[in-house]
């Protein structure tokens, strides 16, 4: 492993040099919190992609027999690294999950309609790696060496290809179209329709089946000609700022995220979860602005919509976890973001001795809080009302490490585009004390910022 380091600079002028690049993949922090948001992370040009579509899988095209997370798990442990260094991510796998991949780990009922908007899981395996610690305010190129053909990391590739990925450095940066608006955006649900559907799932709640499911509308809209998906993931960036942010291309559909919330980070054995339930939009006056956020974190119908999201993970993070090590250092803590303030709790908990990040994401994914508790029947109730496949909106998008590190997103505030249409998609959890017409308004606050970007402006 070769580790370089680079002139610091923000992570997205060098994107913009690199998004042609075959396999170029974006993992984006931004907003306020350095923290959270430390890291940004460029992968380009990867020497291996395992995809997994209507249950079968494929190694660089080729279609693979047996069980997919084995498979994933397999090769995985082929380009096994030792870790060294305090960098969290220098070679590994990047790519996204699809809500729907759950149906892998759990028995759900069948479900349809996810159509053009993604594969169910695609993850490039990366050898160069640009890394960006926003914090630190500095920057490296770290190259493998590692390959198809030699899993191992050689140091003579690895200096062949940090060479040639210190060429792209200087290349002219790729034009970025001016999109025009795409205003006329149309919702899987009428504003009764979605009531409706609030209304059926306090009915399921009364008769005992679940105590919480996370319900969404879906917004869709033709694109024009030559709409630029990278044009739009700027102007998503500027305007709505978040610590799990992406760009990835899936074939010729592209995804751009500005999520606010960590589905899962492993590091040195440590996982954590970083849940998101309970939001109020925010206010332009500072002072109505700040009693948004308080009357949110004293409210009783979110923090206990919060609190058994956070009982659902310390349940699924116990079947991976030391027995006693699941803990909960923060919860229903105020976060605050561009158009709303959210409550947010911290699970953590040490991963068993011999286990791995597919271990865990087997046990947890898709996240609790884009689900509901208990999970099946919350997940069951969910596809019935909204009537079709979630793709990839709520599945997860990040990095695994060949040392055996992850972090993941909970693939919320996400656009999904194709070439001809545009998806977007929000909602909340809903709880026996959920108002209909409130939770219809919050789901339109989770999706403006989204479609302000595409340059839709809602009445």
């Amino acid at each position: 492993m070769i580790q370089q380091e680079l002139p610091y600079q923000d992570p997205c002028d060098l994107a913009a040099r690199l998004r042609m690049r075959p396999g170029f993949a974006f993992l984006d922090s931004t907003g306020p919190d350095v923290v959270t948001g430390r890291y940004s992370f460029i992968g380009i040009e990867p020497f291996g992609e395992y995809v997994i579509q209507d249950g079968q899988e494929y190694w660089n095209g080729a279609p693979l027999t047996g069980d997919p997370i084995a498979q994933f798990q397999g090769l995985l442990q082929q380009y096994q690294m030792a870790k060294t260094g305090d960098l969290p991510f220098r070679a590994g796998c990047i790519g996204h999950m699809s809500y729907d991949l759950g149906r892998l780990f759990e028995n759900l009922d069948p479900v349809t309609g996810a159509g053009e908007m993604a594969t169910d899981l695609r993850f490039g395996f990366y050898d160069l790696i640009f890394v960006f610690d926003r914090l630190g305010q500095k920057a490296w190129l770290c190259s493998s060496g590692q390959s198809l053909e030699a899993p191992t990391p050689c140091a003579d590739r690895a200096q062949r290809r940090l060479a040639q990925a210190l060429h792209y450095l200087h290349v002219p940066k790729a034009r970025s179209v001016k999109n025009a608006p795409v205003p006329d955006w149309a919702s899987n649900f009428t504003a009764q329709e979605f009531a409706n559907a609030v209304e059926s799932v306090r009915a399921h709640i009364a008769d005992g089946q679940i105590y919480q499911a996370n319900l969404t509308q879906c917004f869709s809209a033709d694109l024009p000609d030559q709409f630029d998906p990278w044009a739009l993931y700027l102007t998503l960036r500027d305007i709505n700022p978040a610590p799990f942010g992406a760009f990835l291309r899936d074939g010729d559909v592209s995804f751009a995220s500005s999520s606010p919330e960590r589905f899962l980070s492993l590091r040195d054995g440590r996982i954590e979860a970083r849940p998101i339930k309970g939001t109020a939009t925010r206010s332009r006056d500072p002072e109505t602005d700040r009693a948004r956020g308080q009357e949110l974190l004293s409210s009783e119908k979110d923090r206990a919509e919060n609190t058994m999201i956070v009982d659902l993970l310390r349940n699924d993070l116990s079947r991976v976890c030391d027995p006693g090590s699941v803990d909960v250092p923060v919860l229903c803590g105020l976060e605050t973001y561009a158009s709303v303030h959210h409550l947010t709790s911290v699970v953590q908990g040490q991963l068993q001795q011999g286990l791995g990040p597919l271990d865990v994401i087997a046990a947890t994914f898709p996240g609790g809080s884009i689900t509901g508790a208990p999970k099946i029947r919350a997940m069951n109730i969910i596809s019935e009302l909204e009537g079709g496949a979630r793709g990839l909106y709520c599945g997860a998008i990040g990095y695994i490490g060949f040392d055996g590190d992850m972090d993941l997103n909970i693939a919320i505030r996400t656009a999904i585009m194709t070439p001809k249409r545009a998806y977007v998609q929000a909602g909340g959890g809903m709880t026996l004390l959920s108002d209909p017409q409130a939770e219809y308004r919050e789901s339109l606050a989770k999706a403006d910022r989204l479609l302000a970007a595409f340059g839709a402006v809602r009445s």
